[in-house]
């Protein structure tokens, strides 16, 4: 639910005072929309998870003046390792509801959200006279650019077209348009060396995977989880018949009987569930001892990242094809991409 809240006039016109006395430059978001921002930008307010995410990897965390409130939730609590600093900026709202009282106090130039946020919320935070810039790392048609599970005619190019518009933009507009550039050409860079190995697998012989998420729930088409489970060699078995990202039944897992399972690392948990409960125990990946839980830097959200198309794939498909990637060392790929993006050392499983 939005929170009502009236701005008083002064108030109201200090932030209007403030943004016209800089100069400005126009940017068109993810949804298309044309919006003119301060020339230099260096207070935002990111109220989605994936974009605090590139700010920190193009090296921009000094920008961030408040963050949405269940980011350890969104990133997985081994996230404030990387970035401690996180831990002491301001927090307000998420991803489809603000804190208007909190954010006026917060004086941003530029408020981030996501392309599903309610059109109620972007125009109140724009009546203040703040930017919005909404982001959805997906390249599509108008129809689809606001939707959560969107349904796209060619997955592929609208999610890496759209990953390379998004870092591109957020670069942008906090001015960090060559840390962008750098950092979107490493990631499909990286990505390509694990297509090359994998090219020579025939559809037929692809190992059937599951994503298990909490609830029974699981992506299929339309989200770049089951665009990541094809690049790195699998057939997505829910693919064909869920959109987007949704609860399913256990009848319906053991009928499609997945011969590896996968589960994000920020769900731990559901590793515990499916090596207890008895219903599980009829699938195969789970009498052959594989289901894994994926490291931190995989990062199968729905929406793409760099490190998990650089990193993720590279794991996931090393984990089902173990022979075509045996002179592959997880840890020391990792490190090198932790040390150049995240300027730390990796520590996690792999």
């Amino acid at each position: 639910m939005l929170r009502s809240f009236r701005v008083p006039a002064l108030t109201a016109l200090l932030c209007f005072v403030s943004f016209c006395s800089q100069a400005a430059r126009q940017v068109v978001d993810q949804l298309g929309r044309q919006v003119t921002i301060p020339d230099r930008v260096d207070r935002v307010v990111v109220l989605q998870h994936q974009t605090l995410n590139l700010l920190v990897q193009l090296d921009a965390t000094s920008t961030m003046v408040g963050i949405l409130g269940n980011w350890k939730q969104q990133l997985g609590e081994g996230y404030q390792r990387l970035v401690p600093q996180l831990n002491s900026i301001p927090t307000l709202g998420d991803l489809t509801h603000v804190d208007v009282e909190k954010l006026v106090a917060l004086h941003p130039q530029v408020v981030f959200v996501t392309n599903y946020a309610p059109k109620e919320m972007i125009d109140q935070i724009q009546n203040l006279g703040i930017a919005v810039i909404a982001i959805s790392l997906r390249s599509d048609d108008a129809k689809q650019q606001s939707k959560l599970n969107p349904e796209l005619q060619d997955e592929d190019r609208a999610y890496n077209q759209g990953l390379k518009e998004g870092i591109k933009l957020i670069g942008e507009v906090v001015n960090h348009q060559k840390q962008a550039e750098t950092l979107i050409k490493a990631t499909f860079d990286e990505r390509q060396q694990t297509a090359d190995r994998l090219k020579a697998i025939p559809p037929a012989q692809r190992i059937r995977a599951y994503m298990a998420n909490p609830d029974l729930t699981t992506y299929g088409s339309g989200k770049y989880t089951g665009l990541m489970m094809a690049h790195a060699g699998a057939l997505n078995v829910a693919a064909a018949t869920v959109k987007g990202y949704k609860q399913v039944s256990m009848e319906q897992i053991v009928a499609w009987n997945p011969q590896v399972i996968f589960i994000q690392d920020r769900y731990p948990q559901v590793m515990d569930e499916i090596n207890q409960q008895p219903a599980w125990q009829a699938v195969d990946a789970v009498k052959n001892h594989r289901v894994y839980l994926m490291p931190e830097y995989a990062k199968a959200w729905g929406y793409p990242m760099p490190e998990a198309l650089a990193l993720g794939e590279l794991w996931m498909a090393k984990k089902l094809y173990p022979e075509k990637f045996s002179d592959i060392t997880m840890q020391n790929r990792a490190d090198s991409w932790y040390q150049r993006f995240y300027r730390t050392h990796y520590v996690g499983n792999n």
